[in-house]
């Protein structure tokens, strides 16, 4: 059940739209939601009714709140683009859509073409064409296309360069008011002013100009009597509103930014205080990851500010550990080839003063701007007193030993240090606390994130192809149960056979396959 800070904190948030994370007994995030009012969607978690508690999965998740956060934003949409970013980085058990891959509508010009048109895709890519988006709604977004092409005369056709063939089989110049540049009834330089007038619009040129011409055209058809016309006018307008109410576009860094219970500046102050060391202006975390015993990988996050550097994050393939998971050998190798690199490209190193440790070197090349790659102010390293000794083990012999190094275990989120022997428990509400799981989970994101893609990348790509038979779904199948083409070969036509979606008879196929085949 959340606690009662949760619930002391739940009674100031604001009547204002934002976006809420809710938190687990770990610290990770469990849910995400976004909220016309904070205040009061809040309070069906935090005082919840009879109706509410009915709900099983509803049940479930307030009887699984600890703490929450929340973002405050500006308006409707921004809360459906920042709750849709937050789901898809944090994949909380408790949320169900949005979780794929699915993405809102983007628009994008063709500027490269002969005669520029728009349409609508879910990716942006680089090939020369302008994108403008995400759009939230995207009903509204298709009208206001439909009216913008009516409107200006532009053309729909997915045809790169159409032509007279192409315009005997289009009636969009009848039916659309198309231009119909194809056969030259407008010139290429009048068609792109139309188009650049078009694209003006969705950049917030003109927007007023159009909605009051539409406002008096409204008005002259209901005064005539002609009120379906009126009522399609009114649509038309609304649409171009909902489509173009300002929104901000959440980059990799903007959400901390926003008002809400995450304050990187204090959380920052908060911690350095703590920990009894200056500001910790860049931190790094590590984390390692064993996806069902398949891949052992590392990642590594960095946070500036307290705030995501997602240009300075790194991932590794772990290359001492092969078929048992060991996350004390995974750490100490990664911690090692992080700092080594560090020391090899700082070709500076060879001036240190001989009074002057290595880390107190690299920070004062940091300062003068002469380090290729800068040294962190905390190393954190996800896990408790066994990761923490491997880290400071390696970066002792190593020479960075005096570099700040703290662990962080996920249990029940204490704080190791390398010279003692008791952990820091800080308050649930600590935002030095908050900052440190903020590092942490996306660290651990960030590597899960890598072992599903070569998971992937190893169910497409796998030499058991080579075996007669094989389906993508039997490979996945395979896969999913052994980690190795050794495990596969040690098991019994029986294991196999065992298995959802294996047949005796391809199960025996398939085990003589192996005894023969060597890659």
């Amino acid at each position: 059940m959340a606690s009662d800070e949760a619930k002391e904190k739940w009674r100031s948030t604001p009547h204002r739209p934002g976006v809420y994370l809710m938190r687990g007994s770990g610290g990770g995030v469990i849910y995400v939601g976004k909220a016309k009012d904070l205040h009061k969607r809040l309070a069906s978690y935090f005082s919840p009714t009879r109706a509410t508690l009915e709900n099983g999965k509803t049940r479930a998740l307030i009887a699984a709140i600890e703490d929450f956060d929340y973002f405050e934003v500006r308006n409707e949409q921004e809360s459906l683009l920042l709750e849709q970013k937050l789901i898809k980085e944090y994949r909380p058990h408790y949320n169900v859509q949005l979780r794929d891959d699915k993405r809102y509508f983007l628009l994008r010009a063709s500027r490269q073409e002969p005669f520029p048109r728009f349409s609508l895709v879910r990716f942006r890519k680089e090939d020369g064409a302008r994108y403008i988006g995400p759009f939230v709604h995207s009903g509204a977004l298709k009208e206001t296309m439909e009216w913008l092409n009516r409107h200006f005369g532009l053309r729909s056709c997915p045809v790169h360069c159409p032509g007279e063939e192409d315009y005997r089989h289009c009636h969009n110049d009848i039916i659309r008011h198309c231009s119909a540049p194809c056969i030259g009834r407008i010139s290429r330089e009048e068609y792109n002013a139309h188009f650049d007038a078009a694209l003006g619009l969705f950049e917030g040129h003109g927007v007023r100009e159009h909605l009051d011409e539409l406002k008096e055209q409204m008005l002259v058809a209901s005064e005539n009597l002609n009120f379906e016309q009126a009522a399609k006018l009114r649509d038309i307008r609304e649409n171009i509103e909902k489509t173009l109410e300002p929104a901000r576009r959440f980059s990799r860094r903007i959400d901390s930014d926003l008002p809400g219970t995450v304050n990187p500046d204090s959380d920052l102050a908060e911690l350095a205080s703590i920990l009894t060391i200056p500001p910790p202006h860049i931190m790094e975390c590590f984390d390692i990851s064993n996806l069902s015993g398949n891949f052992i990988v590392a990642s590594m996050v960095r946070f500036t500010e307290g705030r995501p550097d997602k240009a300075a994050y790194r991932r590794y393939r772990i290359r001492s550990v092969e078929d048992t998971p060991n996350d004390f050998a995974s750490m100490l190798e990664v911690v090692r080839r992080r700092y080594s690199r560090i020391l090899g490209e700082s070709s500076a190193l060879y001036d240190k003063p001989e009074h002057m440790g290595t880390y107190h070197w690299l920070l004062q090349l940091r300062k003068e701007g002469r380090s290729p790659i800068t040294v962190p102010d905390l190393v954190v390293v996800d896990g408790g007193k066994g990761q923490l000794s491997m880290a400071v083990r390696v970066l002792s012999e190593i020479g960075l030993g005096d570099m700040p190094t703290i662990g962080l275990a996920k249990r029940d989120e204490e704080v190791y240090f390398p010279d003692r022997d008791l952990p820091l428990v800080l308050p649930r509400d600590s935002g030095a606390l908050r900052l440190l799981q903020r590092l942490r989970d996306e660290a651990h994101r960030f590597a899960h994130n890598y072992n599903e893609l070569l998971m992937r990348k190893r169910m497409r790509e796998s030499r058991l192809d080579a075996c007669p038979g094989m389906t993508s779904r039997r490979k996945q199948i395979l896969l999913s149960h052994f980690p190795s083409l050794s495990h596969l070969r040690a098991a019994s036509p029986d294991d196999l056979a065992a298995l959802p979606g294996i047949s005796r008879p391809w199960a025996n196929q398939f085990h003589e396959w192996l005894q023969e085949f060597r890659p």
